[in-house]
This record gives structure tokens, C-alpha cells and sequence, in this order.
């Protein structure tokens, strides 16, 4: 598709410049001119998303990678993002996409269906918006989540849940799961790292709990100095505890250096487990280390009498001890989340998918 796609939430102002209403930034444009995500252009009189239809790349990914550890284990899931980003992350991962300023880097172009064949024909439960925040490319992810709703499979959305309220409705009421990126708990740490703010955030946590049927897991990527102290370890997971319930998974996960913080050294195992113990101590059920080697904390338990319900190593499901019901079978209580009576088996493995594949006939 070549064609810019209409854009939905936004306004005219009273001096003539058009301001966008999808995230808490409010980007107000003059004819030519992009938001800060770069994805959303103003044309004449009207907002238009410029990659819609277009991608930088589909993959096949274990769903444990997003990460979702209690939604449809060992599955694999169809990934793909696009280019840009409504935040500025020093520390980005995906610096390479989230900030690309090139379109034509985005060489995979499909349609919602052709994505949705692709999904199926490759054995996928799920498709996943993911590598960059799919809050920018909204119009796009919320019509390829309705052809794939048509067609059975699930969708996941990775995002670091930086949106308005408006179309915060219209975006979830879409998806299927989703695993928002905690980055910290100050707002400090928001303004100058991320150029965000953090209320946004908590907002939107609290939106996907309480007023959807969204399955939510959260991630906290630990950066050593920066939001890894005792006292907002401790704020942030006694607020998870209360706010959102102490059945929420929290994966923390292990930086290393990249894109503007390749000065940082990188996140130690002794400071994931410190994490992990303070969010057990908290009252927090399922907690998650990863980019690091460990199975033990890898791994499931049931809340109710600890016996591990699943067993993971990396992102293989090792073990399995719930019922079809998806429930202990040692003690029948039921674990929170999103199971088929069996896990699947995909392991850790990760394919590329050619959506030319995939097209119709």
C-alpha cells in the first residue's frame, strides 16, 4: 500500500495546526510536518499514518519471549512491528527500529488478511505487535486484531502503554493480551530517560485490569543505578500489589548496553534476584527474571500450595502440572491466565516468514 492511511484522534486547533490525540505528548503540526513517533504526519488538512500496511519484518517467536508466561505456553506466536516511536529511550533495545527515520527500510508490506494467513498456515496461536510500540500505529493493528478475531487467532499487543484515554478504549478492546513495559517508578526517570512521564502508565495498567478482559503481564527492564534501588523495588510492586492485585506477572529483565546508554554496565544476576525477592515479599504470586539463565526462577508455581505448574528453561516449557481446566493438579487451585489444555511445543525457536508467502492467489 502506498496510499498514506486516515488517522484517527485528532483535532484542529484554533491556530490552524492539527494536534494529535493519541498520546500524552499532544504533537500539534503544520501541513508536512510528523510527531515526535514519526508515523503520524499531518497532509493538508488531515492526519494520515504513513506505515500502515508496511513492516520491518515478520518472525515466528516463542510467545515466552514478549514476554507472556501465562498466556497460551509454549506457542508460537507470528511477530512483526513497524518503524518509529512516541518515546525517546536512551536505553531502546530496538533503537534501530523504534527510531528509524527511513520508511523504505520497511520491505515487508501486508494487508490484515495476509497476515492473518500467514498466522495460520504457519501454525501460530497468536500474532504479536511488538519491536515498536504499537500505540502509533493504532489504525493498523486494530484492523489486523479484527481479521485475525475473525479467524480464531489471538493477538498480543508489546507496548509501553503510553496513550491517551480515547483511543486507549478502541486499542485494547482489540487485543488479547499484552505486556506493558514498566520502565521505572519515578517520574524522574520517565522525563529524562524516556521523555515521557510516568502517570500515563499507571493509568493504563490500571485501564487494562480493572475494565477489560486483556490479559496483562508487566516487564521491568533494570538499569544498574537508575531504577534498581530497595526503595522503588518496593514502591513499585507494594502498587502493583494493590492496584492491580497480586496475580499479575512481572517479568524483570537484565539490561546491556546499547543505543545511548552503552556507558551503563550491565544488569547482574545478584540484582534480578534481589528483584525477585522483594516483589515475593510484596505478596506479588508470579514473578519473572529473564535474559538470564534461570530455570528456578524461570519457572511457574502454584499460589496455593507452590508446587512448580510449569517448567520453563530459556523460553522452552519443560514441565507441565495443570489440569484441562487449567489448574494445580495437586492442590486444584486455578492458575490466572490464558491455557489450552495442553502447552505447546515450539521451544526457543525463532523462524523469519516471508509474507509474500502467505498472499493470496
Amino acid at each position: 500500500m502506498t496510499e498514506p492511511f486516515p488517522a484517527r484522534h485528532w483535532h484542529r486547533l484554533d491556530d490552524g495546526r492539527l494536534q494529535c490525540d493519541l498520546c500524552p505528548r499532544h504533537c500539534r503540526l503544520s501541513d508536512g510536518q510528523r510527531a515526535l513517533c514519526f508515523v503520524r504526519e499531518r497532509r493538508g488538512d488531515r492526519l494520515v499514518l504513513t506505515t500502515y500496511g508496511r513492516s520491518s519484518g515478520y518472525c515466528i517467536d516463542p510467545i515466552e519471549k514478549k514476554p507472556l508466561n501465562h498466556f497460551l505456553p509454549g506457542t508460537p506466536v507470528l511477530s512483526f512491528g513497524t518503524a518509529g516511536c512516541n518515546l525517546t529511550c536512551k536505553f531502546c533495545q530496538n533503537w534501530d527500529i523504534s527510531r528509524s527515520r527511513e520508511m523504505d527500510t520497511l520491505a515487508d508490506a501486508a494487508d490484515p488478511r495476509t497476515i492473518v494467513r500467514a498466522a495460520t498456515e504457519t501454525g501460530c496461536r497468536s500474532v504479536a505487535f511488538t519491536y515498536n510500540d504499537p500505540v502509533i500505529f493504532l489504525e493498523y493493528a486494530v484492523d489486523v486484531a479484527a481479521a485475525c478475531r475473525d479467524a480464531g487467532v489471538r493477538t498480543v499487543a508489546v507496548t509501553a502503554g503510553y496513550i491517551c484515554p480515547e483511543p486507549r478504549v478502541e486499542f485494547f478492546r482489540a487485543m488479547d493480551a499484552a505486556n506493558v513495559d514498566l520502565k521505572a517508578f519515578t517520574d524522574g526517570f520517565y522525563h529524562t530517560l524516556t521523555g515521557a512521564h510516568l502517570a500515563p502508565v499507571l493509568d493504563t495498567l490500571k485501564y487494562i485490569r480493572h475494565e477489560t478482559d486483556v490479559w496483562l503481564e508487566i516487564t521491568t527492564l533494570l538499569i544498574p543505578g537508575e531504577n534498581d534501588g530497595d526503595g522503588e523495588l518496593d514502591a513499585m510492586t507494594a502498587w502493583i500489589r494493590d492496584e492491580l492485585g497480586p496475580d499479575v506477572p512481572l517479568h524483570f529483565s537484565a539490561f546491556h548496553p546499547d543505543h545511548r546508554m552503552r556507558d551503563k554496565e550491565r544488569t547482574s544476576h545478584a540484582t534480578l534476584i534481589r528483584a525477585h525477592a522483594i516483589a515475593r515479599r510484596n505478596g506479588l504470586h508470579h514473578v519473572y527474571v529473564g535474559n538470564v539463565d534461570d530455570s528456578e526462577r524461570a519457572a511457574t508455581r502454584c499460589a496455593g500450595c507452590g508446587t512448580v505448574v510449569i517448567g520453563r528453561r530459556g523460553y522452552t516449557v519443560t514441565a507441565w502440572h495443570l489440569d484441562e481446566a487449567g489448574a494445580c493438579r495437586t492442590c486444584g487451585t486455578p492458575l490466572p491466565g490464558v491455557f489450552e489444555p495442553q502447552p505447546g511445543h515450539w521451544g526457543a525457536r525463532r523462524r523469519p516468514v516471508r509474507l509474500a508467502d502467505h498472499a493470496a492467489a
